[in-house]
């Protein structure tokens, strides 16, 4: 905007920035976050804390809040940094939402996982009593800023673990995604989703990728981004993960705790007669090909009847369970009955 632009070039006051980065992040590339605001000449205060799903609470919530206040920020005009994965975007959307009923928060996404998932919608929160993300709100930032360079940084298993919320999409809206995926799935791990001009055969694979997931996770969230309706494709692999992930924490990731959800539902779907057990092999291969687990022995049946019984809490009393009726496109059914799902179970236990 010229007119802002000219008032900040114009004003006597300096600019000035608070910025929440992730630790880990912080080691990595916080020497040039801080080389930037010195050289645009904007006051700052950069604060690192660790931001995994141990530390995800109310606590490191009010941490923030207190050096927030401490700076002093105008509440208008001075929004909020927050530069790490999911979890650090989610604990400071919630800390901006909070200060003075709503402070305005910019989201830097730097694994593959937030780039495509976190860094879309307007979700926040934390995890209370065990409880993945049970304190939240909807506050959407004023940018997310996408910059696939970070990722180059993060290790293998993280780069496959934000492949399976890519999956997820390309599953339930996007055959041709799908096909990306099964093509090229090696390459974007071994390249962490670099482009690399060098390889034609896979031309510029990761530009594809995240362009499609974003655009069809953007396509589900925008006409529904309060959740006013709660039948969600993009609820796939997430009925039964929230309650896994939290179970077996820290031996699965969230993308992998995901995707051990729609291995199950993928034999859900087959035993159900929504898909051909051919395309069930296609994507249990697929999965395998892009290194995420299809099973965890933590994924009890017990589990599993637990999990789904609080997805009937929180979902109006319907099981509103998104199933791939092919490869590509989805429905969600709430008629799936006990017996169907054991079946299934048994028969992925076997395998």
């Amino acid at each position: 905007d010229p007119q802002q632009l000219e008032l900040t070039t114009t004003s006597k006051r300096k600019l000035r920035r608070f910025i929440v980065i992730d630790e880990v992040v912080d080691k990595l590339y916080g020497s040039r976050v801080r080389e930037y605001f010195e050289e645009n000449n904007v006051q700052h205060k950069i604060l690192a804390l660790p931001t995994t799903e141990e530390t995800k609470s109310m606590d490191l919530v009010l941490n923030i809040l207190q050096e927030v206040q401490d700076f002093s920020i105008d509440r208008r005009t001075e929004p909020i940094i927050a530069i790490g994965g999911g979890v650090c975007l989610d604990i400071v959307g919630l800390a901006a939402s909070l200060y003075r009923r709503r402070t305005p928060y910019i989201r830097v996404p730097t694994t593959l996982l937030s780039y495509v998932d976190a860094s879309v919608g307007a979700k926040t929160g934390v995890n209370f009593l065990q409880c993945k993300n049970k304190l939240g709100g909807y506050t959407p930032p004023v940018a997310s800023f996408l910059d696939r360079s970070f990722i180059q940084s993060i290790p293998r298993r993280h780069i496959s673990n934000g492949l399976g919320e890519i999956l997820k999409m390309a599953l339930m809206k996007h055959k041709g995604l799908f096909d990306l995926l099964k093509s090229h799935g090696k390459y974007l791990l071994d390249t962490k989703f670099q482009s690399c001009r060098s390889s034609a055969d896979h031309g510029d694979a990761a530009l594809q990728t995240t362009r499609i997931a974003i655009e069809t996770m953007l396509e589900e969230l925008a006409p529904n981004l309060w959740e006013d309706d709660l039948d969600r494709l993009v609820d796939f692999g997430h009925l039964i993960s929230p309650e896994l992930e939290m179970r077996v924490l820290p031996s699965l990731m969230h993308g992998e705790a995901v995707n051990v959800d729609m291995a199950f539902m993928t034999y859900v779907a087959h035993v159900r007669g929504l898909i051909a057990a051919e395309e069930k092999e296609q994507i249990l291969q697929c999965m395998r090909g892009l290194e995420l687990p299809v099973w965890h022995s933590g994924c009890s049946w017990a589990l599993i009847k637990t999990a789904l019984r609080e997805r009937l809490k929180h979902s109006g009393g319907q099981s509103r369970m998104p199933l791939p009726t092919g490869l590509g496109v989805a429905e969600i059914f709430n008629d799936t009955s006990e017996e169907t799902l054991e079946r299934a179970y048994k028969l992925w236990v076997r395998d």
